[in-house]
């Protein structure tokens, strides 16, 4: 039974098992795709975890005919009878942990300055946010605007860098598809306006990255010659 699925919930399901069934813990351990020694452990009690157990024949995955046929015969492999259903995830805003949701307003600060071809459907798929809390912070109507301070998602860790890039190419791409303007509108560089400032916004984000990592690399250099300096001040403490 190798392609067989397992259970739900594995480890409840053996532990279920060994409770309530004969069943040796060859078959358990196989039905449940658990190594034969977590299912002793749960049998002597010894398990580190203590699991409540979960009745796979409630489930639908066993029936009480299939737990009697593999009693009966110790060869036998139990036969999954409904394969559990797949959790996915819905669709709906990206989950941000607790600890990181006070920093979505700076990173859509920052998307908005920084990025303004990303639509506010993106940035919302982006960040996890709701559109009502973009145009707040667009329009400056936020509750705790004066306590935003624009910061680069990808820093906050609100989203990866990958990410962000695919969102940008992809919002500057279709921006070009969709911007057909007359050539009289045009500057004479050859391009609109929106692209020049596009292209202003990017090299600005260039260079503050640029800052940024060489900012980081100073402190780490002084940092170390810190920590050398210390230690050649215990050596020569201890010397003397």
């Amino acid at each position: 039974m190798a392609n067989q699925p397992t259970p739900l919930m594995p480890h409840a399901t053996a532990t279920w098992l060994v409770d309530n069934t004969g069943l040796s813990f060859e078959q358990i351990a196989e039905f449940c795709g658990i190594h034969i020694l977590e299912v002793q452990a749960m049998a002597d009690d010894l398990a580190g975890s203590k699991y409540t157990g979960r009745d796979p024949v409630h489930a639908g995955e066993l029936t009480l005919d299939e737990i009697a046929r593999g009693e009966a015969d110790a060869e036998y492999d139990l036969v999954m009878q409904k394969a559990p259903v797949e959790v996915t995830r819905t669709k709906g805003p990206r989950y941000t942990p607790v600890s990181k949701r006070q920093d979505k307003p700076d990173g859509i600060a920052w998307l908005l300055r920084n990025h303004p071809e990303i639509s506010d459907a993106q940035i919302s798929k982006l960040i996890g946010t709701t559109r009502n809390t973009i145009t707040a912070i667009r329009e400056r109507t936020h509750w705790n605007i004066q306590n935003i301070q624009p910061k680069d998602p990808v820093t906050l860790g609100l989203c990866s860098q990958r990410e962000l890039d695919a969102v940008v190419a992809k919002a500057a791409k279709k921006a070009g598809l969709t911007e057909e303007a007359p050539a009289a509108v045009e500057s004479v560089a050859g391009g609109s306006d929106r692209d020049r400032l596009i292209a202003e916004l990017r090299a600005e984000r260039d260079a503050n990255e640029k800052a940024a990592a060489e900012a980081a690399q100073e402190a780490e250099a002084e940092a170390w010659l810190e920590n050398k300096r210390a230690e050649e001040s215990q050596e020569n403490g201890e010397t003397a």
